[in-house]
């Protein structure tokens, strides 16, 4: 998943989906370190759409009370 094709709820997804493997065990041992750098990635990215989403529309709430 890149940047330009990142989606929230998708990335959302497939933290749930690694972390209930990794709950449940079903996690191949070889394949933890990948994963949980993968959720951290992916929980990275999350929190900075987040963040541009806030910017975004403080912005238009500003332009809003200006105009």
């Amino acid at each position: 998943m890149t940047k330009e094709q990142f989606r929230y709820n998708k990335a959302i997804e497939e933290i749930e989906d690694i972390l209930g493997k990794i709950e449940t065990e079903d996690l191949d041992v070889d394949d933890l370190t990948e994963k949980v750098e993968r959720v951290a990635m992916l929980i990275k990215m999350c929190r900075d759409k987040l963040h541009a989403t806030e910017q975004a529309v403080e912005k238009i709430l500003d332009e809003m009370k200006e105009g």
